[in-house]
Protein backbone atom coordinates (compact mmCIF):
# COMPACT_ATOMS: atom_id res chain seq x y z
CA UNK A 1 0.00 0.00 0.00
CA UNK A 2 1.29 3.03 -1.28
CA UNK A 3 -0.19 6.38 0.49
CA UNK A 4 1.16 10.16 -0.32
CA UNK A 5 0.14 13.36 0.22
CA UNK A 6 0.33 15.91 -2.21
CA UNK A 7 -0.41 20.23 -1.55
CA UNK A 8 -2.49 21.52 -3.49
CA UNK A 9 -3.19 24.63 -1.21
CA UNK A 10 -2.96 25.92 2.03
CA UNK A 11 0.99 25.60 2.64
CA UNK A 12 3.28 28.78 3.29
CA UNK A 13 -0.41 30.38 3.23
CA UNK A 14 -3.45 31.17 5.16
CA UNK A 15 -5.64 30.22 2.32
CA UNK A 16 -6.43 27.58 -0.39
CA UNK A 17 -6.80 24.72 1.72
CA UNK A 18 -6.62 21.76 -0.27
CA UNK A 19 -4.72 18.64 0.84
CA UNK A 20 -4.63 15.59 -1.77
CA UNK A 21 -3.94 11.74 0.12
CA UNK A 22 -3.57 9.29 -2.40
CA UNK A 23 -3.69 5.52 -1.07
CA UNK A 24 -2.87 3.31 -4.21
CA UNK A 25 -5.17 4.86 -6.37
CA UNK A 26 -7.87 6.16 -4.23
CA UNK A 27 -7.78 10.00 -4.45
CA UNK A 28 -8.98 12.03 -0.94
CA UNK A 29 -9.36 15.69 -1.04
CA UNK A 30 -9.16 17.06 2.29
CA UNK A 31 -11.10 20.31 1.88
CA UNK A 32 -11.48 21.99 -1.31
CA UNK A 33 -10.79 25.50 -0.58
CA UNK A 34 -11.01 29.04 -2.91
CA UNK A 35 -7.47 31.17 -2.80
CA UNK A 36 -7.53 34.51 -1.28
CA UNK A 37 -5.81 37.61 -0.43
CA UNK A 38 -2.49 38.16 -2.24
CA UNK A 39 -3.52 38.61 -6.35
CA UNK A 40 -0.84 36.09 -6.78
CA UNK A 41 -2.49 33.50 -4.69
CA UNK A 42 -6.05 34.15 -6.18
CA UNK A 43 -4.37 33.67 -9.59
CA UNK A 44 -3.60 29.85 -8.71
CA UNK A 45 -7.94 29.49 -8.49
CA UNK A 46 -7.55 29.50 -12.49
CA UNK A 47 -4.94 26.98 -12.54
CA UNK A 48 -5.62 23.47 -14.04
CA UNK A 49 -5.44 21.22 -10.82
CA UNK A 50 -2.43 18.66 -10.91
CA UNK A 51 -4.82 15.93 -10.94
CA UNK A 52 -8.02 15.42 -13.16
CA UNK A 53 -11.16 15.99 -10.74
CA UNK A 54 -12.99 13.19 -12.08
CA UNK A 55 -9.91 11.21 -10.66
CA UNK A 56 -10.94 12.14 -7.34
CA UNK A 57 -13.14 9.44 -5.03
CA UNK A 58 -13.96 11.92 -2.58
CA UNK A 59 -13.87 14.38 -0.67
CA UNK A 60 -13.77 15.16 3.40
CA UNK A 61 -14.34 18.87 4.37
CA UNK A 62 -13.88 20.24 7.67
CA UNK A 63 -15.60 23.42 7.86
CA UNK A 64 -17.71 25.79 5.38
CA UNK A 65 -15.22 28.87 5.34
CA UNK A 66 -14.70 29.87 1.48
CA UNK A 67 -10.94 28.88 1.97
CA UNK A 68 -11.89 25.64 3.01
CA UNK A 69 -15.19 24.84 0.86
CA UNK A 70 -14.93 27.39 -1.82
CA UNK A 71 -13.34 25.24 -4.99
CA UNK A 72 -16.11 22.86 -4.45
CA UNK A 73 -18.59 23.99 -7.32
CA UNK A 74 -15.19 24.37 -10.12
CA UNK A 75 -14.26 20.84 -8.87
CA UNK A 76 -17.76 19.74 -9.59
CA UNK A 77 -17.94 21.56 -12.91
CA UNK A 78 -14.96 20.30 -14.33
CA UNK A 79 -16.15 16.76 -13.61
CA UNK A 80 -15.81 15.67 -10.27
CA UNK A 81 -18.19 12.84 -9.73
CA UNK A 82 -18.12 11.68 -5.91
CA UNK A 83 -19.32 13.03 -2.45
CA UNK A 84 -18.22 15.42 -0.35
CA UNK A 85 -18.47 14.56 3.08
CA UNK A 86 -18.66 17.16 6.21
CA UNK A 87 -20.82 17.69 9.55
CA UNK A 88 -24.62 18.40 9.04
CA UNK A 89 -23.83 22.25 10.25
CA UNK A 90 -21.22 22.34 7.52
CA UNK A 91 -23.69 21.04 5.08
CA UNK A 92 -26.12 23.90 5.87
CA UNK A 93 -23.35 26.57 5.98
CA UNK A 94 -21.89 25.47 2.70
CA UNK A 95 -25.02 25.89 0.65
CA UNK A 96 -25.08 29.71 2.54
CA UNK A 97 -21.37 30.36 1.65
CA UNK A 98 -21.17 28.56 -1.83
CA UNK A 99 -24.69 30.19 -2.83
CA UNK A 100 -23.29 33.60 -1.42
CA UNK A 101 -19.31 33.13 -2.81
CA UNK A 102 -20.96 32.44 -6.46
CA UNK A 103 -23.31 35.13 -6.30
CA UNK A 104 -20.51 37.72 -5.14
CA UNK A 105 -18.22 36.39 -8.07
CA UNK A 106 -21.25 37.16 -10.81
CA UNK A 107 -21.72 40.58 -9.05
CA UNK A 108 -17.95 41.52 -9.68
CA UNK A 109 -17.67 40.35 -12.98
CA UNK A 110 -20.82 42.34 -14.09
CA UNK A 111 -19.31 45.58 -12.13
CA UNK A 112 -16.00 45.12 -13.91
CA UNK A 113 -17.51 45.03 -17.16
CA UNK A 114 -20.13 47.56 -16.94
CA UNK A 115 -16.97 49.85 -15.29
CA UNK A 116 -14.38 48.46 -17.46
CA UNK A 117 -11.44 48.24 -15.01
CA UNK A 118 -10.91 44.64 -15.75
CA UNK A 119 -8.38 43.30 -17.66
CA UNK A 120 -9.85 40.42 -18.93
CA UNK A 121 -12.56 41.29 -21.21
CA UNK A 122 -15.44 40.04 -20.97
CA UNK A 123 -14.64 39.52 -16.93
CA UNK A 124 -16.33 35.67 -15.86
CA UNK A 125 -16.64 34.58 -12.37
CA UNK A 126 -14.81 31.48 -12.00
CA UNK A 127 -18.42 29.29 -11.78
CA UNK A 128 -21.86 30.93 -10.99
CA UNK A 129 -25.10 30.45 -8.89
CA UNK A 130 -25.96 28.18 -10.95
CA UNK A 131 -23.15 26.14 -10.63
CA UNK A 132 -23.00 26.28 -7.18
CA UNK A 133 -26.37 25.29 -6.50
CA UNK A 134 -25.99 21.97 -8.27
CA UNK A 135 -22.60 21.49 -6.65
CA UNK A 136 -24.77 20.80 -3.83
CA UNK A 137 -26.18 17.94 -3.88
CA UNK A 138 -22.80 16.12 -3.46
CA UNK A 139 -22.44 16.62 -0.52
CA UNK A 140 -23.11 13.92 2.39
CA UNK A 141 -23.34 14.84 6.34
CA UNK A 142 -22.32 12.83 9.06
CA UNK A 143 -22.78 13.29 12.94
CA UNK A 144 -19.52 13.88 14.83
CA UNK A 145 -17.98 11.16 16.45
CA UNK A 146 -19.24 8.25 14.40
CA UNK A 147 -17.04 6.81 11.96
CA UNK A 148 -17.77 6.26 8.52
CA UNK A 149 -16.45 4.16 5.41
CA UNK A 150 -15.02 5.62 2.57
CA UNK A 151 -12.96 3.09 0.88
CA UNK A 152 -13.05 -0.73 2.30
CA UNK A 153 -9.87 0.31 3.88
CA UNK A 154 -10.41 3.56 4.77
CA UNK A 155 -12.58 5.19 7.85
CA UNK A 156 -12.99 8.40 8.66
CA UNK A 157 -14.41 10.48 11.89
CA UNK A 158 -15.12 13.79 12.63
CA UNK A 159 -14.45 15.33 15.63
CA UNK A 160 -14.98 19.09 17.09
CA UNK A 161 -12.53 21.73 16.23
CA UNK A 162 -14.18 24.46 18.10
CA UNK A 163 -13.99 26.89 15.09
CA UNK A 164 -17.27 27.90 14.05
CA UNK A 165 -20.66 26.59 13.69
CA UNK A 166 -19.84 22.55 12.78
CA UNK A 167 -16.21 22.90 12.47
CA UNK A 168 -14.46 19.39 12.60
CA UNK A 169 -11.12 17.92 12.79
CA UNK A 170 -11.10 14.67 10.61
CA UNK A 171 -9.60 11.42 11.85
CA UNK A 172 -8.26 9.31 8.84
CA UNK A 173 -8.22 5.48 9.55
CA UNK A 174 -6.52 3.24 7.35
CA UNK A 175 -6.42 -0.47 7.31
CA UNK A 176 -3.04 -1.66 6.04
CA UNK A 177 -1.42 -5.81 6.13
CA UNK A 178 0.72 -3.71 8.43
CA UNK A 179 -1.84 -2.65 11.09
CA UNK A 180 -3.82 0.31 11.50
CA UNK A 181 -2.26 4.52 10.30
CA UNK A 182 -4.06 7.09 11.50
CA UNK A 183 -3.65 10.73 10.13
CA UNK A 184 -5.14 13.36 11.75
CA UNK A 185 -6.16 16.93 10.13
CA UNK A 186 -6.72 19.35 13.28
CA UNK A 187 -8.62 22.00 10.45
CA UNK A 188 -9.32 25.40 11.87
CA UNK A 189 -8.85 25.24 15.52
CA UNK A 190 -10.55 27.49 17.67
CA UNK A 191 -9.52 28.58 20.64
CA UNK A 192 -9.73 26.52 24.64
CA UNK A 193 -11.97 29.49 25.65
CA UNK A 194 -15.10 30.91 23.86
CA UNK A 195 -18.63 32.64 24.75
CA UNK A 196 -20.06 31.26 21.44
CA UNK A 197 -18.30 27.91 20.48
CA UNK A 198 -17.26 24.74 22.86
CA UNK A 199 -13.09 23.81 22.86
CA UNK A 200 -11.61 21.78 20.58
CA UNK A 201 -11.86 17.89 21.18
CA UNK A 202 -8.72 16.42 22.22
CA UNK A 203 -7.09 14.16 19.01
CA UNK A 204 -6.52 10.95 19.45
CA UNK A 205 -3.09 9.50 19.20
CA UNK A 206 -1.38 9.77 15.11
CA UNK A 207 1.23 8.40 12.88
CA UNK A 208 0.97 11.96 10.64
CA UNK A 209 -0.53 14.90 11.85
CA UNK A 210 -1.48 17.87 9.74
CA UNK A 211 -2.10 20.95 11.78
CA UNK A 212 -3.11 24.68 11.32
CA UNK A 213 -0.85 27.33 12.30
CA UNK A 214 -2.47 30.24 11.69
CA UNK A 215 -1.73 31.98 14.75
CA UNK A 216 1.79 29.61 15.14
CA UNK A 217 3.58 32.39 16.39
CA UNK A 218 1.26 34.87 18.01
CA UNK A 219 -0.61 34.85 21.27
CA UNK A 220 -3.68 36.14 22.21
CA UNK A 221 -3.67 39.60 24.20
CA UNK A 222 -5.36 39.26 27.29
CA UNK A 223 -8.12 41.88 26.31
CA UNK A 224 -10.84 42.49 28.29
CA UNK A 225 -13.07 42.53 24.74
CA UNK A 226 -16.48 43.96 26.20
CA UNK A 227 -15.03 47.03 28.49
CA UNK A 228 -12.43 47.52 24.81
CA UNK A 229 -15.91 47.82 22.65
CA UNK A 230 -17.45 49.78 25.77
CA UNK A 231 -15.11 52.06 25.19
CA UNK A 232 -15.32 52.58 21.43
CA UNK A 233 -18.85 53.06 21.44
CA UNK A 234 -18.71 55.98 23.95
CA UNK A 235 -16.10 57.23 22.25
CA UNK A 236 -17.85 57.13 18.71
CA UNK A 237 -20.80 59.15 20.82
CA UNK A 238 -18.66 62.03 21.78
CA UNK A 239 -17.16 62.43 18.15
CA UNK A 240 -20.96 62.24 16.91
CA UNK A 241 -20.13 59.26 14.68
CA UNK A 242 -20.81 55.42 13.73
CA UNK A 243 -19.33 52.38 14.29
CA UNK A 244 -18.47 50.45 10.82
CA UNK A 245 -17.43 46.42 11.97
CA UNK A 246 -16.41 44.53 8.73
CA UNK A 247 -16.95 41.11 10.26
CA UNK A 248 -17.07 37.57 8.99
CA UNK A 249 -20.88 35.99 8.12
CA UNK A 250 -20.32 32.83 10.38
CA UNK A 251 -19.12 32.96 14.28
CA UNK A 252 -18.13 36.15 14.18
CA UNK A 253 -21.08 38.22 13.40
CA UNK A 254 -22.89 35.98 16.50
CA UNK A 255 -20.11 36.78 18.75
CA UNK A 256 -19.65 40.81 17.99
CA UNK A 257 -23.46 40.40 18.87
CA UNK A 258 -22.96 38.62 21.83
CA UNK A 259 -20.52 41.55 23.43
CA UNK A 260 -22.52 44.19 22.68
CA UNK A 261 -25.71 42.43 24.20
CA UNK A 262 -23.97 42.13 27.33
CA UNK A 263 -23.15 45.65 27.33
CA UNK A 264 -26.02 46.98 26.58
CA UNK A 265 -27.36 45.35 29.58
CA UNK A 266 -25.55 48.31 31.41
CA UNK A 267 -26.38 51.39 29.14
CA UNK A 268 -28.35 52.53 27.01
CA UNK A 269 -28.46 50.44 23.08
CA UNK A 270 -27.95 51.96 19.95
CA UNK A 271 -29.55 50.07 16.82
CA UNK A 272 -26.86 47.54 15.65
CA UNK A 273 -27.51 46.97 11.84
CA UNK A 274 -26.88 43.64 10.39
CA UNK A 275 -25.93 44.40 6.60
CA UNK A 276 -25.38 41.12 5.15
CA UNK A 277 -27.62 38.59 3.63
CA UNK A 278 -25.30 35.63 4.46
CA UNK A 279 -25.11 36.64 7.84
CA UNK A 280 -28.77 37.05 8.89
CA UNK A 281 -29.32 33.42 7.13
CA UNK A 282 -26.26 31.89 8.79
CA UNK A 283 -27.51 33.36 12.38
CA UNK A 284 -31.16 31.77 11.87
CA UNK A 285 -28.68 28.62 11.44
CA UNK A 286 -27.21 29.27 15.24
CA UNK A 287 -30.42 29.08 16.12
CA UNK A 288 -31.25 26.03 14.79
CA UNK A 289 -28.22 24.36 15.72
CA UNK A 290 -28.37 25.57 19.68
CA UNK A 291 -27.09 21.85 20.32
CA UNK A 292 -23.80 23.04 18.80
CA UNK A 293 -22.58 26.00 19.99
CA UNK A 294 -22.66 27.19 23.40
CA UNK A 295 -25.93 30.05 23.04
CA UNK A 296 -28.86 28.02 23.65
CA UNK A 297 -32.00 30.10 23.81
CA UNK A 298 -32.96 29.50 26.99
CA UNK A 299 -29.66 30.37 28.90
CA UNK A 300 -29.29 33.20 31.57
CA UNK A 301 -30.16 35.87 29.31
CA UNK A 302 -34.02 35.79 29.31
CA UNK A 303 -33.86 35.60 25.54
CA UNK A 304 -32.48 34.74 22.48
CA UNK A 305 -29.46 37.45 22.08
CA UNK A 306 -30.46 37.32 18.21
CA UNK A 307 -34.17 38.91 18.65
CA UNK A 308 -32.68 41.51 21.32
CA UNK A 309 -34.97 44.34 20.47
CA UNK A 310 -32.11 46.83 19.18
CA UNK A 311 -30.80 44.45 16.27
CA UNK A 312 -32.06 44.82 13.37
CA UNK A 313 -31.82 42.59 10.26
CA UNK A 314 -31.34 44.07 6.78
CA UNK A 315 -31.96 42.21 3.85
CA UNK A 316 -33.14 44.41 1.00
CA UNK A 317 -30.21 46.52 -0.75
CA UNK A 318 -32.41 49.78 -0.72
CA UNK A 319 -32.28 49.70 3.01
CA UNK A 320 -28.87 48.93 3.03
CA UNK A 321 -27.90 51.99 0.84
CA UNK A 322 -29.80 53.99 3.39
CA UNK A 323 -27.42 53.28 6.08
CA UNK A 324 -24.96 55.48 4.75
CA UNK A 325 -27.15 57.84 5.26
CA UNK A 326 -26.78 57.17 9.40
CA UNK A 327 -24.40 59.87 10.89
CA UNK A 328 -24.46 58.94 14.21
CA UNK A 329 -24.99 56.89 17.16
CA UNK A 330 -25.51 53.36 15.27
CA UNK A 331 -23.70 50.22 14.66
CA UNK A 332 -23.47 48.50 11.87
CA UNK A 333 -21.60 45.20 10.77
CA UNK A 334 -21.47 44.15 7.64
CA UNK A 335 -19.51 41.79 5.78
CA UNK A 336 -16.80 40.66 4.42
CA UNK A 337 -14.63 40.69 7.49
CA UNK A 338 -11.51 41.53 5.24
CA UNK A 339 -13.41 43.90 3.17
CA UNK A 340 -12.32 42.10 0.09
CA UNK A 341 -16.51 42.19 -1.12
CA UNK A 342 -19.87 42.44 -0.18
CA UNK A 343 -22.40 45.11 1.13
CA UNK A 344 -19.18 46.11 3.59
CA UNK A 345 -17.06 47.61 0.43
CA UNK A 346 -20.28 50.28 0.16
CA UNK A 347 -20.14 51.52 3.46
CA UNK A 348 -16.04 51.58 3.92
CA UNK A 349 -16.56 53.93 0.56
CA UNK A 350 -18.66 56.11 2.44
CA UNK A 351 -17.64 55.67 5.93
CA UNK A 352 -13.65 55.47 5.39
CA UNK A 353 -13.54 59.49 4.66
CA UNK A 354 -15.09 60.84 7.62
CA UNK A 355 -13.26 61.48 10.87
CA UNK A 356 -16.14 61.01 12.94
CA UNK A 357 -16.80 57.49 12.00
CA UNK A 358 -14.90 54.65 13.23
CA UNK A 359 -14.11 51.36 11.43
CA UNK A 360 -13.01 47.89 13.81
CA UNK A 361 -11.65 45.24 12.52
CA UNK A 362 -12.30 42.14 14.62
CA UNK A 363 -9.64 39.26 13.38
CA UNK A 364 -6.39 38.38 11.27
CA UNK A 365 -6.02 39.78 8.01
CA UNK A 366 -4.34 37.91 5.46
CA UNK A 367 -1.44 40.11 3.58
CA UNK A 368 -3.11 40.84 0.49
CA UNK A 369 -6.67 41.88 1.49
CA UNK A 370 -7.93 45.44 1.33
CA UNK A 371 -8.64 45.06 5.20
CA UNK A 372 -4.89 44.63 6.04
CA UNK A 373 -4.18 47.23 3.93
CA UNK A 374 -6.25 49.60 5.71
CA UNK A 375 -5.54 48.55 8.96
CA UNK A 376 -1.41 48.82 8.05
CA UNK A 377 -2.58 52.69 8.26
CA UNK A 378 -2.56 53.46 4.21
CA UNK A 379 -3.57 56.69 3.61
CA UNK A 380 -5.90 55.65 1.03
CA UNK A 381 -7.23 52.07 -0.25
CA UNK A 382 -8.99 51.26 -3.33
CA UNK A 383 -12.27 50.67 -3.87
CA UNK A 384 -14.56 49.63 -6.78
CA UNK A 385 -12.11 51.19 -8.95
CA UNK A 386 -11.32 54.26 -7.16
CA UNK A 387 -8.95 55.76 -4.20
CA UNK A 388 -10.87 56.53 -0.97
CA UNK A 389 -8.95 58.46 1.53
CA UNK A 390 -8.76 56.88 4.92
CA UNK A 391 -9.34 59.62 7.65
CA UNK A 392 -11.60 57.52 10.24
CA UNK A 393 -10.32 56.33 13.05
CA UNK A 394 -9.24 52.79 12.54
CA UNK A 395 -8.83 49.54 15.09
CA UNK A 396 -8.39 46.24 15.55
CA UNK A 397 -9.83 44.00 17.91
CA UNK A 398 -7.78 40.74 17.98
CA UNK A 399 -9.27 39.23 20.55
CA UNK A 400 -12.43 38.13 18.76
CA UNK A 401 -9.90 35.37 17.01
CA UNK A 402 -11.85 32.03 16.15
CA UNK A 403 -8.46 30.76 15.63
CA UNK A 404 -6.60 29.11 18.52
CA UNK A 405 -3.26 30.74 19.41
CA UNK A 406 0.52 29.34 19.25
CA UNK A 407 0.10 28.04 22.92
CA UNK A 408 -3.01 26.35 22.45
CA UNK A 409 -2.36 25.09 19.24
CA UNK A 410 1.13 23.23 21.46
CA UNK A 411 -1.66 22.12 24.17
CA UNK A 412 -4.19 20.64 21.41
CA UNK A 413 -0.91 18.64 19.91
CA UNK A 414 0.57 17.85 23.85
CA UNK A 415 -2.76 15.70 23.84
CA UNK A 416 -1.38 12.90 21.35
CA UNK A 417 0.72 11.04 23.98
CA UNK A 418 3.24 9.05 20.95
CA UNK A 419 5.03 11.99 19.00
CA UNK A 420 3.46 11.54 15.50
CA UNK A 421 6.05 9.65 12.99
CA UNK A 422 5.60 12.92 10.61
CA UNK A 423 3.77 16.28 11.69
CA UNK A 424 3.31 18.76 8.69
CA UNK A 425 2.14 22.27 9.71
CA UNK A 426 -0.20 23.83 7.11
CA UNK A 427 -2.75 26.74 6.61
CA UNK A 428 -0.36 29.19 8.04
CA UNK A 429 2.07 31.97 6.94
CA UNK A 430 5.79 30.57 6.72
CA UNK A 431 6.97 32.78 9.18
CA UNK A 432 3.92 31.93 11.52
CA UNK A 433 4.83 28.11 11.12
CA UNK A 434 8.04 28.59 11.45
CA UNK A 435 8.02 29.29 15.57
CA UNK A 436 5.12 27.09 15.52
CA UNK A 437 8.01 24.38 14.42
CA UNK A 438 10.47 25.11 16.80
CA UNK A 439 8.50 24.55 19.42
CA UNK A 440 7.18 21.23 18.10
CA UNK A 441 10.98 20.29 17.49
CA UNK A 442 11.66 20.71 21.23
CA UNK A 443 9.27 18.17 22.49
CA UNK A 444 11.33 16.02 19.98
CA UNK A 445 9.03 15.72 17.06
CA UNK A 446 9.09 15.61 13.57
CA UNK A 447 8.24 18.29 11.40
CA UNK A 448 8.17 19.46 8.03
CA UNK A 449 6.39 22.77 6.65
CA UNK A 450 5.27 21.62 3.40
CA UNK A 451 5.48 23.60 0.00
CA UNK A 452 2.35 24.41 -2.35
CA UNK A 453 2.12 21.65 -4.57
CA UNK A 454 5.03 19.26 -3.13
CA UNK A 455 4.38 15.58 -2.57
CA UNK A 456 5.71 13.50 0.63
CA UNK A 457 5.30 9.76 0.68
CA UNK A 458 3.74 8.68 3.59
CA UNK A 459 3.90 5.17 3.82
CA UNK A 460 5.38 2.64 0.64
CA UNK A 461 4.24 -0.99 0.57
CA UNK A 462 2.80 -1.11 4.06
Amino acid sequence: MDIRVKFLGGAKSVTGSKYLITVNDFNVMIDCGLFQGLKELRLRNWDELPIDPEEIDCVLLTHAHIDHSGYIPLLFKNGFGGKVHCTEPTRELAEILLSDSAKLQEEEAEFANRKGYSKHNPAKPLYTVRDAIEALNILEAHPFDQTFRIHNQIEVRFFHAGHILGAASIELIIYSSQGIKRMVFSGDLGPMHNPLHFAPAKPPNADVLFMESTYGARRHKDVDLEKELRQLILESDKKGGCILIPAFSVGRTQLVLYYIWKIFQNMKSRPVYIDSPMAISVTHLYKAYSNYHRLESDSEFGHHIFDAPFVHYVTEQSKSRVLNTIKDRAIIISASGMATGGRVLHHLFHRLPREQDIVLFTGFLPEGTRGRDIANGEKSVKIFGEEVMINAKIHVLDGFSAHADQDELVEWSGHISEPPKMTFLIHGEKEQAEVLRERLIGRGWNVTIPDYLETFTLYDHV
